[in-house]
């Protein structure tokens, strides 16, 4: 037995499994490499073609590490990663799927290369249909970027994942933790969550985590909360109408004048008759309009009322004498003193 005994994975339940190291798949693993061939083809448009033209010898140059094949299709516009035989690793076929998924969405290769390792994932976030209204739509993607890109920036940097908004998705890659964080960013802020709340909360969940006397903790107090408040921009009418009880049957018909005259018997008057009856409530009215005229006239001539100006004076001369004395003695103290 040798002096030195190889470490042993832990087989207990781990407290932080974020922290568990996977050990590498080596060649040797797999020596007799692949049976059945496996494939897998991502369109891509026609505006990355002549960049995807340029970099595919490096595309084909880096897959043959791992023993894969590459075809590019530029009449269809696709891309194909395919396995050999020789090929042992089972799982970095999905991982070559998702370097040409990327590379079809914008992603540089010099990033999408990295999805090839061990402990680096891919998500591709669809935000097209998480907004129904296209202007919000942009303002959120927008409010995402921020100005010269330092909400990106940001994101980036606490997630540790490249992120590119590119059209209806957002791609990220980086490390898995990393890729959760930045999917509920994006998803929050296409939500109308402004992402200063997320990423103030990253940064206060990083410094946390340095402390060893808050890890068993609850860190709720700590973190930033998002109250959604959802004003009603719409305007209210000035005057509201109160709806009247509802009745099946439609309302009377207003009375025509051949109606009101039957009723006040002006119908069988003779033509004379009612003339003079015309001229008679002309008549009144005039004279009414006279009285009213004749009063205001008279307002201005009216003597006004004297007794209230009496009592006031009354009033005034009740004086308390006693009271008067000692404000002059007071008064001509003052005086001696000075």
């Amino acid at each position: 037995m040798s002096d030195v005994e190889e470490e042993t994975p832990p087989t207990g339940p781990v407290e932080n499994a974020w922290s568990m190291k996977l050990p590498e798949f080596t060649e040797k693993d797999n020596p007799h490499g692949m049976l059945e061939e496996s494939k897998f083809a991502t369109l891509f448009p026609k505006y990355r073609e002549k960049y995807i033209r340029e970099v595919w010898p490096l595309v084909t140059a880096k897959l043959t590490e791992f023993k894969l094949k590459c075809d590019l299709d530029v009449i269809e516009g696709s891309m194909t990663v395919m396995t050999t035989r020789k090929c042992w690793d089972p799982y970095i076929i999905v991982k070559a799927r998702d370097m040409i998924k990327l590379m079809a969405r914008s992603v540089p290769f010099e990033q999408a290369c990295r999805v090839l390792e061990d402990d680096c994932g891919s998500d591709v976030i669809k935000i097209g249909n998480l907004v129904q209204n296209r202007d919000r739509f942009i303002k959120r993607r927008q409010r995402l970027i921020g100005p010269n890109g330092s909400t990106l920036k940001s994101i980036e940097l606490l997630t540790k994942c490249y992120v590119l908004v590119q059209g209806n998705t957002v791609s990220c890659l980086g490390p898995y933790q990393g890729l959760k964080q930045a999917r509920k960013i994006v998803i929050d802020t296409m939500n109308n969550i402004h992402p200063i709340y997320n990423i103030k909360s990253l940064m206060i969940k990083r410094e946390l985590m340095k402390d060893p006397k808050l890890k068993n903790e609850n860190w709720e107090r700590f973190l930033p909360k998002f109250e959604h408040k959802n004003l009603s921009k719409r305007k209210q009418p000035l005057k509201k109408r109160q709806k009247k009880s509802y009745t099946p049957f439609p309302p009377a018909q207003p009375l025509s004048k051949v109606d009101k005259e039957l009723e006040t018997g002006e119908y069988f008057l003779k033509e004379q008759e009612r003339r003079a009856k015309k001229s008679a409530e002309k008549r009144e009215k005039q004279s009414e309009a006279e009285d009213k005229r004749h009063d205001k006239r008279e307002k201005s001539f009216k003597a006004p009322n004297e007794n209230k100006k009496a009592e006031a004076k009354n009033s005034s001369d009740d004086v308390d004498v006693t009271k008067l004395k000692e404000k002059v003695k007071n008064a001509q103290k003052k005086k001696k003193r000075l």
